[in-house]
């Protein structure tokens, strides 16, 4: 069994990221694909379920689980925690899962450096506006907490040249089709294509 591949996804709040994901999630376009659930500190929204969005705790959860290493990455963001599981990440990766991580451009930078074999892909909204009408079409956050979050995005772009992709989700459909296609360059990368044809390879170099 071949090790899946993990694939770093961050975005300003409001680019679509989230939407991209759960697409791709269903197309599964080459592998099998999980997307990774985060530990937060954060109230659970309406329609969200521990364990299927974010696995919900208590910030003395998060802090003991912290001070035993069990983290590859954390942050906190707007006041609440946010972190991902190395042991979860590990057993997927190991299943032969490819796993999408959904990441600000701090947990990026860190997940890189303990795991430098990973792929990290970032989303651009088309303009400043468009991201502003999305935040605001959302309904979920006030006016002050919208303002916040257009500040926050403005230094999430700034890192954008941190990563190995760029996709600009003007049309959805297209960017949808941008991603599917940077999962598929992945899986026919010579490396990972030598192994899964080995045997194929070998017979056909024999005299």
């Amino acid at each position: 069994m071949h090790e899946g591949i993990l694939f770093i996804i961050s975005a300003p709040s409001g680019a679509g990221k989230s939407s991209l994901i759960e697409s791709l999630l269903k197309t599964k376009p080459l592998s099998n694909m999980k997307l990774s659930i985060s530990h937060t500190t954060r109230t659970i929204r309406p329609g969200e379920y521990h364990g299927e969005h974010y696995y919900f705790i208590k910030d003395y959860q998060f802090r003991n689980m912290i001070n035993k290493k069990k983290f590859l990455e954390y942050a906190k963001v707007f006041g609440n925690y946010y972190g991902t599981s190395s042991q979860n990440v590990t057993q997927i990766l190991q299943q032969g899962f490819d796993l999408l991580l959904d990441i600000d451009w701090q947990g990026a930078r860190a997940i890189r450096k303990v795991m430098p074999k990973s792929k990290s892909i970032f989303i651009l909204p088309p303009s400043k506006n468009e991201l502003q009408r999305r935040l605001c079409q959302r309904n979920q956050d006030t006016q002050f907490v919208i303002a916040q979050r257009m500040d926050q995005a403005m230094t999430e772009i700034s890192h954008y040249v941190e990563y190995d992709y760029l996709i600009i989700n003007q049309k959805f459909d297209d960017a949808l089709l941008d991603l599917q296609t940077i999962i598929k360059s992945e899986h026919l990368r010579l490396n990972r294509q030598k192994l899964r044809a080995k045997t194929l390879i070998s017979q056909l170099l024999t005299n």
